[in-house]
């Protein structure tokens, strides 16, 4: 749950994918911005309304998934909050263990002796 009181299981599909698109932009070394967001979803959606994402990054912002920030005097950034950050790594942990994947410790998690290793 984020600080607004919004559990990740409340989020729209369309959400959760904007969420994964920041941290995809993020991990590319992207600036997260509405044109960049809106491009990379246009890649899954097809055409997206202007309105429909800047509804929705709103309503994520107000619900404490993604911190709003300037990136020049017009144009704005969006980042995950640590809250929502843990709920994706959460939600990559749940399809990995359904579908049977094992998910290999990194360098900022806890490190995987040989004797822990199948």
């Amino acid at each position: 749950m984020a600080d607004g009181g919004t559990f990740w299981g409340e989020l729209s599909g369309f959400q959760r994918d904007i969420l994964e698109t920041i941290a995809g932009l993020e991990a590319g070394g992207i600036d997260p911005y509405g044109l960049a967001i809106e491009e990379d979803l246009e890649e899954y959606y097809g055409e997206i309304g202007h309105s429909r994402l800047y509804q929705n990054l709103d309503r994520l912002t107000d619900d404490g998934f993604i911190d709003r920030g300037e990136l020049d005097g017009r144009t704005n950034s969006y980042t995950l909050t640590p809250e929502s950050e843990a709920l994706l790594e959460e939600s990559v942990h749940r399809r990995a263990d359904a579908c049977g994947i094992e998910i290999a410790a990194t360098d900022e998690g806890d490190e995987v002796n040989d004797e822990q290793r199948p």
